[in-house]
């Protein structure tokens, strides 16, 4: 009886890995889609005029007069860098959020907003790629535990894990494929968008790492659950070998 059920212990296990594997890779995905961290930078702006008590080296002091309240009139010159101010600032497939000068908070607007119109389609389409990505995740994960708790028949549980692969390997597709269209539409925005938001300097942030993390998962699950699948075929055709190679011993030696 052991070794009848070692296959079974082994096909739970794999099983459970590629759930565990699809699961993680469904929480990543929702995860960096609703974030606005896929790149993050600096962009240079011109410093504003002191405004009342402002203070300090993040605005222009002018017209400031004197401690003894004559009118004599003080003149801050600054030239070069000194002129401008680093706003640091994130930006995701939704929304695009920076730092305020002398203000606390952020100040966000839409990112599809500061996209070139030419590049919105492309930009369309990649929010439509990574909504499928995640419906087909969250279908593959629903599949998978259905698999790990259907006991009544082997045959119908190669069925759903064969269904479940196919659509692993398929949301594993759209997301590699939304996230390269991202960046490319990202990289546009850079180069082709306002004047008032290009960044000046920019990488990519933890959510787009998190977005391809989500990637590797959904692969490692999908491999996970074709090994399982084509390992169970392997096994019934060696069971079936056996079977027909003890019947016909049986044919050639009849128990008399």
């Amino acid at each position: 009886r052991m070794p009848a059920s070692i296959p079974e212990a082994d096909r739970r296990h794999r099983a459970s890995a590629a759930f565990s594997l699809s699961f993680l890779s469904l929480v990543f995905s929702i995860t960096a889609f609703s974030s606005s961290y896929w790149c993050e930078g600096t962009r240079k702006v011109a410093k504003p005029f002191c405004k009342g008590e402002s203070r300090g080296d993040l605005c222009i002091r002018f017209n400031s007069p004197d401690g003894n309240g004559s009118q004599a009139v003080q003149y801050i010159w600054e030239t070069g860098d000194d002129k401008f101010v680093e706003k640091r600032f994130h930006a995701g497939i939704w929304y695009s959020c920076e730092e305020m000068i002398n203000e606390d908070g952020e100040k966000c607007r839409s990112f599809i907003s500061l996209t070139p119109a030419s590049d919105r389609g492309v930009l369309w389409l990649s929010i439509v790629a990574e909504l499928l990505y995640v419906v087909l995740l969250l279908t593959g994960n629903i599949l998978m535990a259905v698999e790990m708790c259907y006991y009544s028949s082997v045959i119908d549980g190669l069925k759903i894990n064969a269904f479940s692969a196919v659509v692993t390997v398929l949301a594993g597709l759209l997301g590699m494929v939304a996230h390269m269209m991202y960046t490319t539409v990202f990289q546009m925005t850079v180069n082709l968008g306002p004047e008032d938001w290009r960044p000046h300097t920019w990488d990519y942030g933890w959510s787009y790492g998190l977005a391809w993390t989500s990637f590797a998962c959904c692969m490692a699950a999908a491999v996970t659950t074709i090994n399982k699948y084509t390992k169970t075929i392997l096994e019934f055709k060696h069971k079936r070998k056996k079977l027909e190679r003890s019947f016909r011993i049986q044919y050639k030696f009849p128990d008399h």
